[in-house]
């Protein structure tokens, strides 16, 4: 895959991104109301990104279309999760899992412990350490929340965001 870049960085105000926060609130629970963070947006390749304090923290990307509805989602980036403690839309990988993870893997059906019991095929999930608790990726739900427990064999996960991937490591 080509490297990715920043392009169109710009700074804006609360109020323009505003519902990019508001989603957030209501989908994902965080409460955060930004008024000591200088706010940017940028594109990063497919990704819309919101950037606080030159970290980005909200991601906008498209659903692909065979994991049902096409519609943009709002995500928190991995610096996000760590940043607001995210308790919903997870799942726990075992240790063996990991090192396959933080290469950009897709996630296997056999390294899922546990499962949010809410998540369906299709929602953008973030996946953890199991001991730790610590994000590890991002990826689209290619199970449910039931299947994602039982199968012991195919992917449960298309990854799209990992620890040491170019949005990782993006410079502050």
């Amino acid at each position: 895959m080509a490297k990715r870049r920043m392009r169109k960085r710009k700074p804006v105000r609360l109020k323009v991104v505003r519902r990019i926060l508001d989603s957030l609130k209501d989908n994902l629970e965080i409460k955060d109301d930004f008024s000591d963070v200088f706010l940017e947006i940028a594109e990063f390749g497919e990704l819309n990104l919101l950037l606080g304090n030159r970290t980005p923290l909200v991601m906008t990307i498209n659903r692909p279309e065979d994991l049902g509805k096409i519609e943009s989602v709002i995500f928190p980036t991995l610096r996000g999760l760590l940043r607001w403690n995210l308790e919903i839309r997870w799942c726990a990988v075992d240790r063996g899992a990991i090192p396959f993870l933080m290469n950009g893997a897709d996630c296997m059906a056999a390294g899922v412990q546990m499962v949010d019991p809410n998540i369906e095929r299709g929602d953008l999930i973030w996946i953890r350490d199991e001991e730790h608790g610590k994000p590890i990726a991002i990826g689209w739900a290619l199970l449910d929340a039931q299947e994602m427990n039982t199968a012991t064999k195919g992917k449960a996960l298309r990854t799209i965001h990992w620890i040491g991937d170019d949005l990782w490591e993006i410079d502050n």
